[in-house]
């Protein structure tokens, strides 16, 4: 569930003996409240200018962009713990060890390329982002014997995108088992699939006033203002599945996918995997197929499609967040 308006929630899973975290603040009512508002740091560009031989001036090559950082100034407030000073530098000695603890996130530290997730609530809008909680600092005087402790803490972020908290996921079908052959026409409808209920992508949706929407297979928006990574899964019974994205790429795996069986490409780069159950097939992405980085879903409308040979019952997901520049 996203977090109340105002606040922040560090979320990430456990891992061996290392517990998980799930940590909100933000606000008074959490006990860790901001003192300053939190900055988002936009990363430095790595560019790639070169000088022009024998010229004045350079000339502009391909830059690319560092990961956002955000930073928060805190109070850690545990003044209404105690009735006595005692009580109260217990209770705020005890706060910032949660706190610590919850940044510290060994669970992840010791696991190449996982992230956790800080999400937020802004302007009633729900964001997350994807990275480290790195630099913690508790500046430690006078006040904490009386319950408060003001706290710096730094995220990194994985990229320079916030994402919508809410998961879109779209079903696909396998085009022949949804677009049958072997009509001619001219042909008068209106057509009618079994059991009596109009299949949208073999006649035209109705118009005029009072129509309702009808929703095509595989026609989903990125509601964002940047491209998004999409998570696609294949479910067999599917023999050299082909995804494509219309008029973007289009991506075939050399491989066959039993009833029950599934295979998951995961476009994100900072996962970047293609697995069928736990092992890696990436090696059986047919030649001509696009990089995993280059399958971003752009802003707007994208229709995807499943082809292949294979049972009316194989299909595909299709799992995407909206992608912003900025909350």
């Amino acid at each position: 569930m996203p977090p109340a308006e105002g606040e922040w929630r560090l979320w990430h899973s456990s891992y061996r003996m290392f517990a998980g975290t799930d940590f909100t603040f933000g606000t008074v009512r959490t006990g860790v409240y901001l003192l300053e508002p939190y900055e988002i740091t936009l990363g430095d560009s790595d560019v790639g200018d070169m000088a022009l031989p024998r010229n004045d001036g350079i000339r502009f090559g391909r830059d690319r962009r560092a990961a956002n950082k955000i930073t928060f100034e805190l109070g850690v407030d545990s003044v209404g713990s105690g009735s006595t000073r005692l009580a109260r530098h217990a209770a705020n000695l005890s706060k910032l060890s949660q706190f610590a603890q919850a940044w510290d996130a060994e669970a992840l530290r010791l696991q190449y390329g996982h992230s956790a997730t800080l999400s937020t609530t802004q302007g009633g809008r729900s964001r997350r982002f994807y990275g480290r909680p790195r630099r913690w600092a508790a500046a430690g005087s006078r006040l904490t014997h009386q319950g408060y402790t003001p706290v710096v803490a730094e995220f990194q972020c994985v990229d320079d995108t916030a994402y919508d908290d809410v998961e879109q996921v779209e079903r696909v079908p396998l085009r022949w088992a949804v677009k049958p052959g072997g009509i001619g026409g001219p042909i008068r409808g209106p057509i009618w699939s079994p059991g009596g209920i109009r299949n949208p992508a073999w006649w035209p949706a109705p118009t005029g006033p009072g129509s309702p929407p009808v929703h095509l297979p595989g026609h989903v928006v990125n509601r964002g203002t940047k491209p998004t990574w999409p998570v696609i899964t294949i479910y067999g019974q599917i023999t050299t599945p082909v995804v494509k994205l219309e008029g973007r790429w289009t991506l075939t795996l050399d491989l066959s996918l039993k009833a029950g069986e599934a295979v998951t490409i995961d476009t994100r780069p900072w996962i970047a995997t293609v697995t069928r159950g736990s092992a890696s097939v990436a090696g059986l992405i047919r030649r001509g197929s696009p990089r995993l980085d280059q399958m971003r879903m752009p802003p707007g409308n994208c229709v995807f499609d499943l082809d292949g040979k294979g049972a009316p019952n194989a299909y595909m997901t299709v799992a995407w967040r909206d992608a912003f520049s900025y909350l």
